[in-house]
């Protein structure tokens, strides 16, 4: 796996060495980052992105070297931490990046800390986990106004998600598909 575009192109990521963690292929991540960078230009410049599920961070990452301004990684084990330090300290990303140890269905209050432009979520297929993070972004405050959010999941998976999260396409990549929406809070 490596990061397919941008400042950090072709640089390779540490990888899983169990089945625990699903990291977005190199080639869906191609085609994501294609499709925001002519349909959704302003995603990714300057903006602050949220990897929900973060594994080994690919995302989040890609959306590093591809312009935006900070990452946080939201990832509740012990190897998807472990590879998310891995790869972070050797891009050099220690001023940029943080990981949260956390939940990602179970996220909290943001506090003090300042809303996202872009929301990536990748959950473990079939379970229902997406939209229940998405409901705890939205709850906890971790989203600005107008923010771009994904949500990746199985091709045949059935996904409701609150009226705040405004469906604008789905995009099918093999057996998975990234549903796209706009946050248009009350």
């Amino acid at each position: 796996m490596r990061i397919v575009g941008g400042e950090f192109r072709g640089r390779a990521l540490a990888t899983p060495k169990t089945n625990d963690i699903r990291p977005t292929i190199d080639r869906t991540r191609e085609s994501l980052f294609n499709i925001l960078g002519h349909v959704y230009p302003d995603a990714l410049d300057g903006t602050r992105v949220i990897d929900l599920f973060a594994g080994t961070g690919a995302v989040g990452l890609e959306a590093l070297s591809r312009g935006c301004k900070q990452a946080l990684f939201v990832e509740n084990s012990v190897e998807g931490r472990g590879l998310l330090w891995e790869n972070i300290d050797s891009f050099g990303l220690h001023g940029r990046a943080r990981i949260l140890r956390r939940d990602a269905t179970s996220l909290g209050s943001i506090g003090n800390i300042e809303p996202f432009n872009l929301i990536f979520a990748d959950p473990p297929y079939g379970k229902g986990l997406g939209e229940k993070a998405l409901h705890a972004a939205h709850a906890g405050g971790w989203l600005a106004a107008g923010a771009l959010v994904l949500l990746e999941e199985r091709i045949d998976a059935e996904i409701v998600v609150d009226p705040v999260f405004k469906p604008l396409e789905s995009r099918m990549f093999g057996d998975s598909r990234i549903e796209f929406y706009r946050y248009q809070p009350g």
